[in-house]
Formats: structure tokens, sequence, C-alpha cells
């Protein structure tokens, strides 16, 4: 199943030059995995109720091509790497209006109880495991 998430660009999101900061696109990202896991049937507040977080470890981010406010962007979250201890997740982000790639970028993260030490997914949750590796395989 593929999932977009679709994003409006707000004023206040935008440089002096008139185009969105960079450091927003980082805000993007996440509010696409929050909602994606959300529709997943995995959203945050029941991953920390069976004492699971996802701490980002790395952020990559290519700029190719600008919007402005008013545009609305699409970014379709995928799964490039899950191996039980961490994961990879993929983003192709693009101006809706045009169709040309604004991002290309990929979030890398790891699982970890409320401690933050790691955890292999595949044992502590296994039924959360079996929908990252449906993603994967998908």
């Amino acid at each position: 199943m593929e999932f977009v998430y679709i994003r409006k660009i707000n004023y206040y999101e935008t440089d002096k030059m008139g185009i969105v900061h960079h450091s927003n696109y980082i805000r993007f990202l996440e509010e696409t995995r929050c909602d994606w896991l959300e529709k997943l049937g995995m959203p945050f507040e029941v991953l920390e109720e069976n004492n699971i977080t996802i701490p980002v470890l790395g952020v990559t981010c290519d700029y190719k091509h600008h919007v402005t406010f008013g545009d609305t962007i699409e970014i379709k979250p995928f799964m490039k790497e899950y191996n039980g201890v961490r994961m990879t997740v993929g983003y192709d982000v693009r101006d809706t209006k045009t169709g040309e790639v604004v991002i290309q970028a990929e979030t890398r993260h790891c699982f970890t109880n409320e401690e933050l030490k790691p955890i292999n997914l595949k044992k502590h949750a296994p039924q959360f495991s079996e929908k990252f590796e449906g993603l994967i395989k998908g």
C-alpha cells in the first residue's frame, strides 16, 4: 500500500529569499513518518505504551528544487532497510504542481526501550516487527 502525505507550505516556513528554509524539511519528514506509522496501526502512543521508542540516528537530505509559500508537496515514505534493531526510511518529495523532485531524503533509526537501551523488535514486539518487515518486502 503506497502512502502519500500532502503538505501545503506555510509562509512562516520560508526564508528571506521566499523559499522553504532547508531546516523545515526535517520537520516535514517527521510529520510524514508519524502519520505513516499511525495509518499502519503503529502510532507513537501505542509504540510507547509497548516500551518502544524510535530515535533518529541520522538524516540525509539532498535538495533538488525549491518550493515557496502556498506550494504543495507530496511526500512518499518507503522502507529501505529493516533488521529488527535498525531501520532506514527513504522519502520521495515532489512538488504536486510540477511533479519535480524537491528533495531526496532518508532517516536512519534504531529501536530502544524507554531507557534508550537498544532492543530487537523481532523479539520485543513481533506484532510490530511483522508490519515493518511487510514494508520492506512490499
